[in-house]
């Protein structure tokens, strides 16, 4: 906890990830973290990633009990929060079953049912993004088609940081950012296609509002320890969150290692992909967030240097293997049925070197798609500095392997926990009237190492583009 400021104007920032809740308590003058809680998800593993949902919110309540005299002080609170997560509740607000996570992958032949049956180009015309897996209209059919009873007993559908805001203020809301990835709110008018849900069988009666920027989902009501009556922001996805949070403009990129990894900018064109790469999100701050994300980055990495005995710091430079590292399917590309590929052993291929060549793999899935991204507002120089967030950013081999494979110069945000600090600039605008990347200027959030740009490695990128083609055959 930082020391004590006694007339500090407080607001809080949550991230509700898919492993934890982290809560920063921030100073709304300079940005200054004065405390901060954290407490872990549980996750169902195999096929089925699934969290029942009064896990978070007991995260939730645990990390806010960290905060001190912080939690009761706080004017305002906004929530960031895993995307396209579905959450299906009963009448009294309660989870009718665990919510299916975005990383699960069930759900991939309903996707593909949905794509063939009005073409990719309508989806990306019509709702910005080609629905993969991951989104909530394609484990909405899985449901139905699965568990028709829970589907038809459901009395509300909500995403993850919708249930948490609800829980909070009493509002059903979402955000235009977070209900952007849902698959069935059209971002051409910025409505929910009826006729859509129609097909799937979702009544439009069981989703919230949509909030736009600025607007405030309610008031605290009765949630010891924090103050009834303060603010709740409408809150938003944890992408969206990041963006806020970082004051990202346009032309700048931004590389995020987590549990995912993504890639994105903001835009002021709104994106329509047909070839699936890229999705169409709105961003929080009213424009737009093109954005390409993989299933496989830091845990598949960990993965790998957990089978092999090694240190995730462990690795070797050279050799001639190629790995992709898919080890839960994949998004970006689209292979939800692929399994992990390894290429070009050796006699003398060491373990240090198959650990960095799954790096290699992880990073290359992200800098493929880097360019489609940034294109959606005509691109920008190869000088401009990747903005490197994420857990994976501390680590030296993740920061290797950017700049080796990009041959573009990195920056290193000094900020930690940019989801959060995004959703306590949003919470802030609520009671400053700037804007969430107004303020996040002001607490100068980006500013961090840089990392000058070294020669690119363009033989382990040709080694990863041969492998790829082998990937995409092995689609069941």
């Amino acid at each position: 906890m930082a020391s004590q400021v006694p007339n500090a104007q407080v607001v809080l920032g949550v991230d509700s990830s898919t492993q934890s809740t982290k809560v920063l308590a921030v100073d709304v003058a300079t940005g200054a973290v004065l405390a901060s809680g954290q407490a872990p998800h549980t996750v169902s593993g195999g096929a089925a990633r699934e969290t029942d949902p009064e896990v978070w919110w007991d995260a939730l309540l645990d990390a806010l009990g960290q905060l001190g005299e912080y939690a009761a002080r706080a004017e305002a609170i906004s929530v960031g929060g895993q995307q396209h997560g579905l959450v299906v509740l009963d009448d009294a607000g309660r989870a009718l079953r665990p919510a299916l996570l975005w990383n699960d992958v069930r759900s991939a032949p309903q996707a593909d049912a949905l794509v063939e049956r009005y073409g990719a180009a309508w989806w990306a015309e019509r709702f910005g993004s080609v629905p993969g897996a991951s989104f909530t209209v394609a484990k909405w059919a899985w449901l139905a088609e699965h568990e028709p009873k829970a589907a038809a007993a459901a009395a509300a559908v909500r995403l993850p940081h919708d249930f948490l805001t609800e829980r909070l203020s009493g509002a059903a809301v979402t955000d235009r950012g977070d209900v952007s990835g849902t698959g069935w709110w059209a971002t051409d008018s910025e409505t929910y296609d009826t006729a859509l849900l129609d097909s799937v069988g979702l009544d439009p009666a069981l989703l919230p509002a949509v909030l736009g920027p600025g607007e405030r989902a309610g008031t605290v009501r009765d949630v010891p320890p924090l103050r009834s009556g303060a603010l709740v922001g409408a809150g938003t996805g944890d992408n969206a969150a990041a963006a806020l949070g970082l004051g990202l403009t346009p032309g700048r990129a931004v590389l995020s290692l987590g549990t995912s990894g993504t890639v994105y900018t903001v835009a002021r064109r709104r994106p329509t992909d047909t070839s699936g790469t890229v999705a169409g999100f709105a961003a929080a701050d009213g424009g737009w967030l093109p954005l390409a994300c993989t299933l496989n980055c830091t845990l598949a990495v960990d993965k790998v240097a957990a089978l092999l005995g090694r240190d995730r710091e462990d690795v070797e430079d050279g050799g001639s293997v190629a790995f992709l590292p898919f080890l839960d399917g994949e998004r970006t590309p689209n292979l939800p049925y692929a399994s992990g590929l390894l290429t070009g052993l050796r006699h003398d291929t060491t373990s240090g070197q198959v650990l960095q060549a799954a790096y290699d793999g992880a990073v290359y899935a992200l800098l493929g798609a880097l360019g489609q991204v940034l294109a959606v507002d005509g691109g920008s120089s190869t000088d401009e500095p990747l903005l490197l967030i994420g857990g994976g950013a501390r680590g030296a081999a993740w920061l290797s392997t950017v700049r080796r494979l990009s041959g573009r110069p990195v920056q290193v945000p000094a900020a930690r926990e940019l989801v959060a600090l995004g959703a306590a600039a949003q919470a802030a605008a609520l009671l400053t009237g700037e804007s969430p990347t107004a303020i996040a200027h002001r607490w100068n959030t980006a500013a961090g190492a840089l990392h000058p740009a070294v020669p690119r490695d363009d033989a382990a990128l040709a080694r990863l583009a041969a492998a790829m083609p082998l990937a995409s055959a092995a689609r069941t």
